[in-house]
């Protein structure tokens, strides 16, 4: 009788990735998921006969071993396994034969090579079959990573787009993003990233070994997204000044980051701000199977000293400094994903931030976490990864202080708890909306269970860092403000347009109070950073007992034109002084908003048929607008980005830009579109299309 030899492999590639959730990948190559079975057909030269059977090698990583879990070596037996590899024959049709294989729900995840040595009395030879990818499974009850609301499902592992709120806490924006993770090549990249990182290069045998725990996949990568240690994915630039690269704000999705980094020889891509590497980080782990979401955070304090405090620096003349290293973000973006935590144990399983923007470093290199949702509500700080970091975003206290630069003195005038980490957010399950998950994070602000929370917080630190809970509490501020200050919008706030605003100071005591008010407007980045001081002016004024008086500003847009960053951010500020009384600073950060884009799709949209989208722009201001361009992308829709350059727009004058689009696959899609010009950097819309079969 000849030797068993395999003629043919038939991966299933219908059957497979329908029942793994993995039929919306670009491949060729299997792509299935730990803890679930699924079938290859092998076809030999003739049938198998009594007494003849087959051994299979699976393995990954450049050391396979059976100590490290990166090899299985396994036999036909009667019934599948949950905690082993193994292989069950399901039907022979006279040389075909269907075998069903199952890997256990702690795999290590990545690319495996899978191969059958025949074995009939005779030494035969080990034939590979070829590969395939092995991802985590949200839907396998036995997974870290298992997720059991199929909504929620659907929501963190399978959309490729979503939604990013950034602004301010007085006016919360939101727009599109392509996350893109089945696209073309992007699987194999999200695999290359793992396969560059730091630990991998140190230990590749160990590292790829550790692939099967969602804390470790999501802490290197949370270090690969960024460029600092490793040549990652993208570098960072908070300057105001985008040449060299692209600028963060004009970015609207992940897949062509992800494939320039890939085309430039693994070079880091310019620049990343902190929701693009947010949604970057998104894309990598819903591709490789762990629920992620995104999460915007209004008021966000970086603490660089970890003392759960920041101070916040103003001369006297009402100018923001920029002293310490401690800052108030306008909003921050960062990542949860869903797994357990069997390092701390089954209360703190669930949602885990994970934050790739280079902040502070971790363990020697830019990282951050993943840490515990739990552990930052309840103030256990002391939980790994980072936990006083994230805290600190969303619960450090603020601190104002003015510094004299003559004297270099500087004196605390105001402390108070409740301003950091505000409407923090995410996307809803199924809609646009926007979900407020502040409660999450910390008790209610003013409740006694926040600052029983705060002061657990500071005492754990203070073990760690060498300062009494007490002693370190909060500078003293021995007297109270004897008046009080808002900003008031009066009007639209708009580019182009001058920005009005009214200065109410109001007297707290029954004496008359005379006030000297020194303001400043600077531009800033969204990390509150300032760029150009854009105007200043000063008042001064008698308030008598407990009156209120308002103060028209306004600050022109031939002021502000030249300065405004991407964020079109402006801070303005009062520093007021009042004779033998405690200063007060007044502050408001104010976004202005961007004109119109209108998008239209103007007929239905099936698979592989012309969809016409119009998008139509109208010039607001009275000076002519040069430099136009108009890109578009969406997954499914377009290949690649569409870039479409247009002429340049008189005062008031509209411009209307056809064109197509071909859809490739059935379901709902998002179309983003970015008009820039030389007043207007980064002119956003989407629209969600609804493509049939």
């Amino acid at each position: 009788m000849a030797a068993l030899t395999l003629t043919n492999i038939d991966w299933q590639l219908e059957a497979n990735p329908s029942a793994h959730h993995t039929d919306k990948y670009s491949s060729t190559e299997l792509i299935v998921r730990r803890g679930q079975a699924f079938t290859v057909i092998l076809t030999f030269n003739r049938a198998l006969q009594t007494g003849e059977s087959l051994t299979f090698t699976a393995e990954t990583g450049p050391k396979p071993s059976l100590q490290a879990k990166t090899q299985a070596v396994f036999d036909i037996s009667s019934t599948a396994s949950n905690s082993t590899w193994s292989a069950v024959q399901q039907s022979t049709d006279s040389s075909s034969v269907s075998i069903s294989i199952s890997s256990p729900a702690n795999a290590a995840i990545g690319r495996y090579k899978l191969s059958v040595q025949p074995a009939s009395g005779g030494s035969a030879s080990r034939r590979t079959l070829g590969t395939f990818v092995l991802l985590f499974n949200p839907w396998s009850s036995g997974d870290d990573v298992f997720m059991p609301d199929s909504t929620e499902q659907k929501e963190y592992v399978l959309e490729e787009f979503g939604i990013v709120f950034a602004g301010n806490v007085n006016r919360i924006n939101k727009m599109g993003w392509n996350y893109g993770q089945f696209q073309g090549d992007i699987l194999n990249i999200c695999l290359s990233i793992l396969d560059r990182s730091l630990s991998y290069r140190k230990d590749p045998a160990t590292d790829v070994s550790r692939r099967n725990d969602p804390k470790y996949v999501g802490r290197v990568l949370s270090a690969m997204v960024n460029s600092n240690d490793d040549n990652g994915v993208l570098q960072g630039n908070w300057s105001g000044n985008y040449s060299g690269g692209t600028s963060p704000s004009s970015w609207n999705g992940s897949v062509e980051i992800l494939q320039k980094w890939k085309d430039a020889g693994f070079k880091p891509v310019k620049y990343g701000q902190c929701w693009v590497f947010a949604s970057v980080l998104t894309t990598v782990l819903r591709c490789l199977g762990i629920p992620t979401r995104m999460i915007s955070n209004f008021n966000s304090a970086h603490d660089a000293d970890r003392n759960l405090s920041v101070d916040v620096y103003y001369d006297e003349s009402g100018n923001p400094l920029s002293m310490g290293n401690d800052s108030v973000w306008n909003f921050h973006v960062w990542n949860e994903s869903w797994f357990t935590r069997s390092d701390l144990g089954p209360s703190y399983n669930g949602w885990q931030i994970l934050d790739a923007t280079p902040q502070e470093k971790s363990a020697g290199i830019y990282q951050c976490g993943p840490a515990s949702l739990i552990a930052i509500k309840e103030g256990d700080v002391d939980l790994d990864y980072d936990s006083p970091f994230v805290f600190a975003e969303v619960n450090a206290d603020r601190i104002t202080w003015t510094y004299n630069i003559r004297t270099r003195e500087a004196k605390p005038i105001s402390s108070e708890t409740k301003s950091i980490g505000q409407f923090t957010s995410t996307k809803a399950v199924g809609s646009y909306a926007r979900v407020d998950v502040t409660n999450n994070y910390k008790y209610g602000e003013g409740s006694q269970k926040e600052r029983e929370v705060y002061e657990k917080a500071r005492t754990k630190l203070g073990r760690v860092h060498g300062f009494s809970a007490t002693s370190e509490k909060r500078p003293k501020i021995d007297q109270k403000p004897e008046i009080s200050g808002k900003f008031k919008v009066d009007g639209s706030l708009e580019i182009g347009k001058d920005v009005s605003l009214i200065l109410v100071l109001r007297n707290l005591t029954s004496d008359a109070k005379t006030v000297k008010a020194n303001m400043t407007a600077w531009t800033i980045v969204y990390t509150g950073k300032p760029i150009n001081e854009v105007w200043k002016d000063s008042l001064s004024s008698t308030l008598a007992s407990e009156e209120e008086k308002q103060f028209p500003i306004k600050i022109t847009y031939a002021e502000y034109q030249q300065n405004l960053t991407t964020d079109n951010m402006i801070r303005v500020t009062a520093l007021c002084q009042i004779e033998s009384g405690i200063d007060v600073v007044v502050e408001r950060n104010i976004t202005l908003d961007n004109p119109d884009l209108v998008m239209q799709v103007l007929s239905d949209a099936k698979v592989n048929e012309p969809v016409n989208v119009e998008v139509i722009f109208t010039n607001p201001l009275d000076q002519e607008v040069k430099d136009c361009v108009l890109q578009a992308e969406g997954s499914d829709l377009l290949k690649g980005k569409l870039k479409i350059e247009m002429p340049s727009l008189q005062p008031g004058q509209s411009s209307k830009v056809p064109f197509e689009i071909i859809p490739t696959k059935s379901g709902t899609k998002q179309l983003l579109v970015n008009f820039s010009c030389d007043k207007f950097p980064d002119v956003k819309a989407f629209e969600t299309i609804n493509v049939a079969n």
